[in-house]
Formats: structure tokens, C-alpha cells, sequence
């Protein structure tokens, strides 16, 4: 795996692959699939698992039931439960290392520090914390929800207790007959509070916007159940199958006809009610917007909590922090003694763009200054041989992204199919007209959906108010988008081929047949002086031919 085949006797490789988790594994396996086995994946931490293994906070589960959150090519049999927690969900993605051999191809504790694309060699230069490397083409998997976001609160720096981010919990820590606050009200927040309640002293939830929380059904699979899906695989798949189409089913309503919705709404405000009998509590805790316009939460256990005579609920965001007290934009004042940061991550704003230089050079994140856009969730103009999974307007509302990022899959893989067609030494560009169609298209399909007409404000949406997150129709249309790789939408860009100056100007001296004696040209020149060649170096063949 690998070679010295690069500049100064660096590492070279045909793939690299950043990051673990879902996404990189998933590459890594696909890859091994297509016969190519010289790659690498990068991952910064020390074991695999992205964020199932950052996010391991009291409470942690998925919202997604687990015989549609896992590979279609990697099945499991032997779920725990119908919504699995985070133990289990890392305990699989540490077996998909495992059962497809990947673990030789990942470096652990291995950053990647810049990514530098060289025009002339047309490879990416990759700087790591264990030195450098080369690579023909890169898929970053670094995720959406990998870098936790802490707000900037004034007075913070001083406030002599502990804090940390649910993605960075401190289990050193213990937090019984502790004055806890927990800011925020996502679907991290609504799993920890529950989950630590019981042992706190005091619990202090700061909301800015209050959730929509649906009942979350969950059970043990029995096993009975596992047996059965492990002895007849197909009622496995026939039980996947059905978790998929009746999502399918539900995406219209998303994305066409969010009045849709309120049948939905009622059953949220039923399931509020069953909880919590103070009217004025429940007041403060019913949206003023459309369900669905910002992630519809899972929770049966939300409620409940609030309700409990040692949690207090402040509707109103955290606005500064004086010594151990906290003061809320309502002016409401609460001296605890440890903050909890429930505030969501860098999901339009990723920080991996400001590693990636591209062939303009340009950072990413400076081409997406105004707002991520890449084509078909992949490929971004003046990047050429790069592409993300889990890429702009690839996210969910109501499905597993496990779907969308083995559609991704499908895509890396024709990539590399027609890289190795053209033969030789080649990369595809996006080209910027290809980009901006496919980014016109998308938000004009967004402007019907409910995360644009709901009323609210949510982490789906960039700084600019433009939706960079969702994609606004079903898994199954994103499946067939992202099939085969459209060689229109590219430009084929070649290595230019240098020979001596000496070789050319003999090349160029020496008659071509049928051309006229030196005497005659000379006449037909009327006087006119030849050229002299210039110094260093000529350059033959271009340097990009159409896809066409």
C-alpha cells in the first residue's frame, strides 16, 4: 500500500480518505470493492468511530431506528434495540473495520494539517501530524457534526466551575449534587437532560427556541427477533425496507406541502400535554413555528424530566456570565457550578475548508465565503480530483444518512472509474457552470420546503439565511442523481508535458513533409526575421481537453 513514488522521497498514494467514521469506513470498504487497495485513511483521533465516538455524553442514541442506520452492505442482525445507543453504534462501526480488513489501511492520531493541490504534478500535497504525503485524489469524511460550537458569551473566561461541550464531555467530572446548567434545546440536550436529572442538585435549561419532541418508541429487540434475522436474512431486509419506504413516504410533506404537517403538530402537542400540567410551563415549551422547520426531536423521556421539582427551565438564551452566575437575555439570574454546552456544531461553516487549498489557490472555505455549493453534494469547482461525503444539501430531516452518504459512495466510485479510463495522468475539474446549474436547481426546489417557509431560524441554514444543509427531496431521487458521474459536468485536466529547449527548437527546425526548401521560404518571408526560442523550458501537448 503506498509507494516512494513522490517528490523527495515522500509517501504516495491513490486515495486518501480523511476521517472514520460513517463515511470514511464506508469509502474505505467501497474502495476495497473496486479493486483499489492503495489508500489511506486519515483519522485525527485514536480509534475509529467520528461522531460515535466524540458524542459519548449520558443519553447518547440515535434517532434513527437501527436496522436503517447501518450499511446496506454491512448487515446487523443482533441490534440491541430498535433505536440503538452510542456504545452500540461504535461497537459496529469498530466491526466494519474489522470484517472488511480496513484496519491496516488507517493511521490513527494522524491530523490532517493542510491539503495543497499541485498543479503541475496534479496531486494533492497532504501536510498530517505524522509528516507528508501525496495523493491523486482525496474524500473527505470528516462529517458536518465533527467540530462542537461553543457560542461566545461574555464573561464566560472567568466563571470558575466547569464547562464543557456535550461532544467533549468530561466523564472525569461528576456532576451529582451538582447546580448544572444546560444550554440549548437540540437533540443532544434533550438526551442529557433526562439522563443526568436524577443526580444533579439543580438543573437549569436555558432555551432560546423550544423544540417540536416526538414520542421516541423504543425497545429492546428481543431474541427471538435476532435469531430470526440472522437465520432468514430476508426479514431483515424486509424489515428495512419498511423503516425506508414509509420515510420515503413522509418526504413530500417536507418538501411540498408542509401543511401537511399539522396532523403532526397535534400529535407534539398531545405528547407535551401527557408530561406537563402546568399550563404556563407548557406555554413556554410549545413552538411558534411549523413543525418539521427545524429537526424534529425524539424524546419520551423530555418531558417528563421538565417536569421534575429539581429542573427549571429559563426561556430565554444565555447572554453573559458574571463569576459562577449566569444571567439570560430575559435578565433571569442562576448561580451554578457547571455549564454544559448543548449548541451544535460547525455545520455550514466547516473548519476543514480552511485546510484545503485548491487550484486557484484559494482555501475552500474562501470559495464558500458566500455559502457552501458543490455539485451533487461532491465536487467543488477549483478542486479538482476532491470530493466531500456529506457534502452541501446532503442532510436529512427525517431519514438515515447512511442512505445518502452509500449514494455518495456510488458517485466516488464512478469518479475513479473515468479517471481510469482517461488513462495517463488526468483529474476532473467541476466546472463552475455545472456547479452553479445544480445549486440553482436545489434551492429552487428549497423555497416550497418547510425548512424555508416553517418560521424559524435553525442550524440547517448559513449566516446568509440560504439552506446549505438539506436535501429537499427523497433518498431514492438523490440515489439516482448521484448514480454515475456526468463527464460534461467536467473538465478532463492533463499534465503538461515538458521537454529541453534544445529538443524542441530541433523539432521545430526540422521540415515537415511537403514544406517548402529554405530558399523559398526565405523569399516568401519578404524580409520578415524568424523567432528565436525562448529560454528554459517549451511545453508540448495542453493542458485540459473538454469532456465532450
Amino acid at each position: 500500500m503506498g509507494g516512494k513514488g513522490g517528490r523527495e522521497g515522500r509517501e504516495h498514494v491513490r486515495v486518501a480518505v480523511i476521517g472514520s467514521g460513517f463515511g470514511g469506513l464506508g469509502a474505505a470498504v467501497r474502495l476495497r470493492r473496486e479493486g483499489i487497495t492503495d489508500f489511506v485513511v486519515l483519522e485525527r483521533a485514536d480509534s475509529v468511530g467520528g461522531t460515535w465516538r466524540d458524542n459519548s455524553y449520558p443519553g447518547c442514541a440515535c434517532d434513527v431506528p437501527s436496522h436503517l442506520y447501518s450499511f446496506s452492505f454491512a448487515p446487523n442482525p443482533d441490534w440491541p434495540r430498535t433505536f440503538s445507543g452510542q456504545p452500540a453504534i461504535r461497537e459496529y462501526l469498530e466491526h466494519v473495520a474489522d470484517t472488511f480488513g480496513l484496519r491496516r489501511h488507517i493511521r490513527l492520531d494522524c491530523e490532517v494539517r493542510m491539503m495543497r493541490w499541485d498543479t503541475d504534478e496534479l496531486r494533492w500535497e497532504i501536510e498530517t501530524a505524522q509528516g507528508e504525503l501525496t495523493a491523486d485524489v482525496v474524500v473527505s469524511a470528516t462529517g458536518p457534526l465533527s467540530e462542537p460550537k461553543l457560542p461566545e458569551v461574555p464573561g464566560l473566561a472567568g466563571f470558575p466551575g466547569k464547562v464543557f461541550h456535550s461532544a467533549r464531555w468530561d466523564h472525569d467530572y461528576d456532576l451529582t449534587g451538582k447546580r448544572v446548567a444546560m444550554i440549548g434545546t437540540g437533540a443532544s440536550a434533550i438526551q442529557i437532560v433526562p439522563s443526568i436529572a436524577p443526580d444533579v442538585e439543580r438543573l437549569t435549561l436555558f432555551q432560546r427556541t423550544p423544540p417540536w419532541v416526538m414520542p421516541r418508541t423504543d425497545r429492546a429487540i428481543s431474541t427471538a427477533e435476532r435469531w430470526l434475522h440472522r437465520q432468514l436474512p430476508f426479514t431483515r431486509a424486509a424489515r428495512r425496507g419498511l423503516l425506508w419506504g414509509i420515510r420515503e413516504l413522509q418526504v413530500s410533506a417536507f418538501t411540498k406541502r408542509p401543511n401537511q404537517l399539522g396532523l403532526i403538530e397535534a400529535l407534539a402537542k398531545a405528547n407535551m400535554a401527557r408530561s406537563i400540567k402546568d399550563p404556563e410551563l407548557r406555554a413556554r415549551l410549545t413552538p411558534s413555528y411549523r413543525i418539521g422547520c427545524k429537526r424534529i426531536l425524539l424524546s419520551s423521556e423530555y418531558y417528563p424530566a421538565l417536569a421534575r421539582p429539581n429542573v427549571d427551565l429559563v426561556a430565554s438564551g444565555l447572554k453573559e456570565v458574571r463569576g459562577s452566575v449566569l444571567v439570560a437575555a430575559d435578565g433571569t439570574e442562576t448561580e451554578v457550578d457547571a455549564i454544559i454546552f448543548g449548541t451544535g456544531f460547525h455545520v455550514t461553516d466547516m473548519p476543514i475548508a480552511d485546510r484545503v487549498v485548491g487550484a486557484e489557490g484559494r482555501t475552500l472555505a474562501d470559495q464558500w465565503k458566500d455559502g457552501m455549493q458543490s455539485l451533487r453534494g461532491a465536487t467543488a469547482a477549483g478542486f479538482p480530483n476532491w470530493m466531500t461525503i456529506i457534502g452541501p444539501n446532503t442532510g436529512l430531516g427525517n431519514s438515515s444518512m447512511i442512505l445518502m452518504i452509500e449514494s455518495q459512495l456510488n458517485y466516488m466510485a464512478d469518479y475513479l472509474r473515468q479517471l481510469g479510463m482517461l488513462g495517463g495522468k488526468a483529474a476532473l475539474a467541476a466546472r463552475p457552470s455545472a456547479v452553479n446549474k445544480w445549486n440553482r436547481h436545489v434551492q429552487a426546489r428549497m423555497e416550497r420546503t418547510v425548512w424555508n417557509t416553517g418560521g424559524c431560524t435553525s442550524w440547517y441554514l448559513d449566516a446568509s439565511g440560504r439552506n446549505t444543509t438539506v436535501w429537499p427531496g427523497t433518498t431514492g431521487e438523490f440515489r439516482r442523481e448521484t448514480r454515475s458521474v456526468d463527464l460534461a459536468e467536467y473538465e478532463v485536466v492533463r499534465v503538461r508535458e515538458r521537454v529541453p529547449v534544445a529538443v524542441a527548437a530541433a523539432t521545430a527546425a526540422a521540415p515537415s513533409p511537403g514544406a517548402l526548401p529554405p530558399d523559398l521560404r526565405a523569399a516568401r518571408a519578404d524580409g520578415a526575421g524568424a523567432g528565436e526560442p525562448a529560454a528554459g523550458e517549451a511545453e508540448v501537448g495542453t493542458a485540459a481537453e473538454g469532456a465532450a
